[in-house]
C-alpha cells in the first residue's frame, strides 16, 4: 500500500516542506519567515506554533488533505550522541530540545512540529539521522589533552543517503560496504564511513578544511595568542572563526562561483585559494582513508560545491589513486528524511527510541 509522508526541515529563516507518495515527491514549498517575525520569539523553541500555522496553512492553501497522511518526518537536531537511524518522536526527544540539552539549532524544531502535526492526525512521526549522530570509534575521540574530546558534528543525512544511492547503483549491501563521503556545502565534512557506520569525521564546524565562512583546522597556539590579543572578546572570535572565515577571509565571499568566476580571469589569488582549499578537502580524505584501514569501496562527492568541474577534476587529480570517485551534485534532505521513514513503514527496518541505550 502506498505510503503519503510529510517532510519538515525548519532552517533559521525558512521552513521547507514536502509531500510523497512513497519515494516520489508530488509538493514542495520553502515558506519564508521575515526576520522581523522571528525576532519577536525568545528561543527557537518559542517558534513552535508560528510555524505549525505557516505549514497548515501552506497545505490548505494548496488544496492538500493531511487526513490521509501516513507519518510525519522532521529534520533531526541536536538531540545528544546516538546512532544513526529512524527515530520514533517521543516526549523525551521534546524535553530535549525544550531545555537546549545539547545546543540551539532550527533543526531542533523538526521533532517539535512532526509530533504536533502527527498526533493531531493520530500517526506517527520521526526523525531520521539527526546531525548529533555520533557512531565514533573510541580512538577518534582522542585530541592529545585529557578531558577535551573530538566531537562528531557532520552532515549524517545527506552523506548516509549518498552512500545508499551509491549502494543501490552498484547493487551493494549498505552495511557491508566502506565509502568516504564529501560533503562540501557551507559547512565540509569528510565522513570515513565503514561498513555503514561513521567511525570518523572532521567536526565541520571547527575542524578539517577551511570553507565558505568557516575556519577548518587551525594553529592552536596563534588561537590562543589571538584570543589574549586583547582585540576580540570572546562572541568577536567566534564569529571570526565560524562566520568570517575562509572564503569570506580571504576574497570577501562565501559563494564558490564568485571564486570561480575570479579564477577564470587568472586573478593570482582566486587561483591560490582555490588550490589550497582543493588541497585540504584532499589531505582530510587521505586521512580518512587511513582511518578505515582498509581501501574503500569509493570515494563520493556531493555538496552545492561538488556542480563545479573544477572543483570535482581537482580533487579527482589528487585522490583518484585512493579508490573510484564518484559525484552526487546537491543535496536532498527532503527526499532522505522520506525514505528513512519509508523504511520503517515498509518494514526494511526497525524504528529507534528515543533516548538511545548508550553502550
Amino acid at each position: 500500500m502506498s505510503k503519503k509522508i510529510l517532510v519538515i526541515n525548519p532552517g533559521s529563516t525558512s521552513t521547507k516542506i514536502s509531500l510523497y507518495h512513497d519515494s516520489r515527491e508530488i509538493y514542495y514549498q520553502e515558506i519564508t519567515h521575515p526576520k522581523k517575525e522571528l525576532d519577536a520569539f525568545k528561543t527557537v523553541y518559542d517558534q513552535e506554533s508560528f510555524r505549525e500555522t505557516a505549514i497548515l496553512t501552506a497545505l490548505s492553501t494548496e488544496n492538500h488533505d493531511i487526513h490521509n497522511l501516513s507519518a510525519v518526518v522532521g529534520r533531526g537536531g541536536m538531540l545528544g550522541p546516538m546512532k544513526a537511524g529512524t527515530y520514533r518522536v517521543n516526549n523525551e526527544m521534546i524535553a530535549t530540545v525544550q531545555k537546549v540539552q545539547f545546543g540551539q539549532h532550527a533543526s531542533n524544531l523538526g521533532c517539535v512540529l512532526a509530533l504536533k502535526i502527527a498526533n493531531s492526525l493520530g500517526i506517527p512521526s520521526y526523525v531520521v539521522d539527526p546531525v548529533s549522530v555520533d557512531e565514533f570509534q573510541q580512538e577518534s575521540y582522542m585530541t592529545g589533552i585529557k578531558g577535551l574530546f573530538h566531537r562528531s558534528l557532520d552532515h549524517p543525512l545527506n552523506c548516509r543517503a549518498t552512500m545508499r544511492h551509491y549502494c543501490e547503483e552498484n547493487g551493494k549491501e549498505f552495511e557491508n560496504t566502506s565509502c568516504i563521503v564529501v560533503h562540501l556545502g557551507g559547512g565540509i565534512s569528510v565522513s570515513c564511513i565503514k561498513k555503514g557506520r561513521i567511525i570518523d569525521v572532521n567536526n565541520a564546524m571547527e575542524s578539517g578544511p577551511f570553507s565558505a565562512n568557516r575556519a577548518g583546522t587551525l594553529p592552536a597556539i596563534d588561537v590562543v595568542n589571538m584570543c589574549y590579543s586583547g582585540e576580540y572578546d570572546k562572541k568577536e572570535v567566534y564569529k571570526k572563526l565560524v562566520k568570517e572565515a575562509g572564503l569570506i577571509s580571504y576574497l570577501g565571499t562565501n559563494d564558490l562561483r564568485d571564486v570561480l568566476a575570479l579564477r577564470a580571469k587568472n586573478d593570482p589569488k582566486a587561483h591560490l585559494i582555490f588550490d589550497a582549499l582543493v588541497y585540504q578537502i584532499a589531505k582530510e580524505i587521505g586521512a580518512m582513508a587511513a582511518a578505515m584501514a582498509i581501501r574503500p569501496d569509493a570515494i563520493l562527492i556531493t555538496g552545492g560545491m561538488a556542480h563545479s568541474v573544477d572543483m570535482i577534476q581537482n580533487l579527482r587529480d589528487y585522490v583518484s589513486f585512493i579508490a573510484p570517485v564518484h559525484v552526487y551534485p546537491g543535496s536532498d534532505e527532503m527526499k532522505a528524511l522520506a525514505e528513512g521513514v519509508l523504511r520503517v513503514l515498509q518494514n526494511e527496518e526497525h524504528e529507534l527510541s528515543y533516548p538511545p541505550i548508550q553502550s
